[in-house]
């Protein structure tokens, strides 16, 4: 298993590079969920007692967390006796990740690096993270 790993991670899917001295893998996991929806709302209803068949937003986010705790723990399995971790992207599933990677039982003795960075291809992504180790 590789001591070094970068991986570029938003909420649909997460590429993972793992470095060695003579060699570069790589991971692709998805997250398969969909957009984050809001309920509907908003409108006044025509009966007496309110739309009855709207399921309260509580519930769909709730649904939506569930999901996206499913999906770390999966890239967490994938990160499994790392010690240094460099997380990238470009919205708050960088920060989501390295919360549910400091709960316990997970990678405690990891070294967690996090950067911003935009939407990027696998080639750059790769470039990135031998870079970032290389320095």
């Amino acid at each position: 298993m590789s001591s070094k790993v970068g991986l570029w991670i938003d909420h649909r899917q997460a590429f993972i590079v793992y470095l060695s001295r003579d060699d570069v893998t790589t991971k692709t996991i998805p997250s398969n969920m969909e957009k984050h929806v809001r309920a509907s709302g908003g409108s006044r209803s025509s009966t007496i007692y309110g739309p009855q068949d709207i399921v309260a937003e509580d519930r769909i986010y709730r649904k939506y967390k569930h999901h996206l705790d499913q999906y770390y723990e999966e890239v967490a399995r994938a990160l499994r006796g790392v010690n240094l971790i460099l997380i990238m992207g470009p919205g708050e599933a960088k920060g989501e990740l390295k919360k549910h990677l400091m709960k316990p039982g997970h990678a405690p003795k990891a070294a967690i690096m996090i950067e911003t960075t935009d939407k990027m291809t696998e080639p750059q992504i790769i470039a990135k993270v031998k870079q970032h180790y290389s320095d």
